[in-house]
C-alpha cells in the first residue's frame, strides 16, 4: 500500500470516528456527496483539501502522518516461545493481560504487588519479546490484538483450561453486572453462519466499549470478562441412545 493510500485511510478513519459523514465532508469542502465519494474511491484529494479536512478534525497534516505511522496492525497471533515466555511467569502474564485492559502503569502499581523496579523489568521484557513498545515514562503500545488468536493445544490454550475455566464459571451469575445463558437446538447451516456472525460483532462491540471506557475514571469500572460459545453439540450422555445407521 502506498503512503498516500496509507494517509487518506487514516484520514477516513479518523472522519468516520469523529462522525463526520460523506454529507458533512461535503458540506465543509462546499462540494457535492458524490464527488466527496469518487474522491474517497479514488484515492484523489488535492494537499489544499486535504488541510482542510485535517483542520476539521482538529489535527495537523504532519499529526496525521504521526497517526498513520502508528496506526500499524497489531499482531493476531503469538509464537509458541512467546505464549511459553508468558506462560513460564504469571505477573509477566497478569502485567499482559492488564495492560492489554488498558490499565495504566500506576494503576497497576496501585493495584498488585509490583515494585517500580519489577514493573520496569517486566516492561522491558515484554517490549523483547514484541508484545509492546515501551516508551519514555513507562507508557506503552500495544503489539498484539487484545484478542489475539491461541495457538491450539498451546500454553495459553492449557492454562486457559487449567485454571480460567472452572474460575470464571464459579458463580451464581444472579448480580446485575453478571448474565448466562445456555440455549440448544437444531439450526440450519444459514442460521448459524448468521448467529456466529452475530456473536463476531459483538465481541467488536466489547472492544469498542474497552476503547471508549478508556477516559472513564478507575475507580469507575471493573473487570469483566465475556465469553460466548457455539459449536454443533449434543450432550455426551445422550450419545450412547443414537441410533447407529
Amino acid at each position: 500500500m502506498s503512503q498516500k493510500i496509507a494517509l487518506l485511510n487514516t484520514l477516513k478513519k479518523l472522519l468516520k470516528t469523529q462522525g463526520f459523514t460523506y454529507k458533512k465532508v461535503a458540506m465543509h469542502l462546499d462540494l457535492s456527496e458524490a464527488a466527496i465519494k469518487r474522491m474517497f474511491a479514488n484515492n484523489d484529494f488535492s494537499l489544499s483539501r486535504l488541510e482542510s479536512l485535517c483542520t476539521l478534525l482538529g489535527i495537523e497534516i504532519s499529526d496525521l502522518t504521526t497517526i498513520m505511522l502508528e496506526d500499524k496492525p497489531l499482531t493476531e497471533r503469538l509464537s509458541l516461545e512467546q505464549e511459553s515466555s508468558l506462560i513460564s511467569n504469571t505477573k509477566l502474564l497478569m502485567l499482559s493481560h492488564l495492560l492489554m485492559s488498558h490499565w495504566s502503569c500506576s494503576d497497576v502499581i496501585a493495584q498488585y504487588d509490583y515494585s517500580e523496579h519489577e514493573l520496569t523489568r517486566c516492561l522491558a521484557q515484554l517490549d523483547k519479546m514484541k508484545i509492546i513498545d515501551l516508551l519514555p515514562g513507562n507508557r506503552v503500545k500495544l503489539k498484539v490484538s487484545r484478542d489475539f488468536k491461541w495457538i491450539e493445544n498451546g500454553p495459553i490454550e492449557q492454562f486457559y483450561k487449567q485454571h480460567v475455566q472452572s474460575d470464571f464459571f464459579r458463580s451464581k451469575f444472579t448480580a446485575n453486572s453478571e448474565i448466562r445463558l445456555f440455549l440448544s437446538g437444531m439450526l440450519s447451516k444459514a442460521s448459524s453462519a448468521d448467529l456466529i456472525n452475530r456473536i463476531e460483532r459483538l465481541g467488536s462491540a466489547f472492544n469498542t466499549a474497552l476503547d471508549k471506557d478508556q477516559v472513564v475514571d478507575f475507580d469507575d469500572k471493573f473487570g469483566t470478562a465475556l465469553v460466548v460459545a457455539m459449536r454443533p453439540w449434543t450432550l455426551a450422555i445422550f450419545e450412547q441412545y443414537r441410533k447407529k445407521n
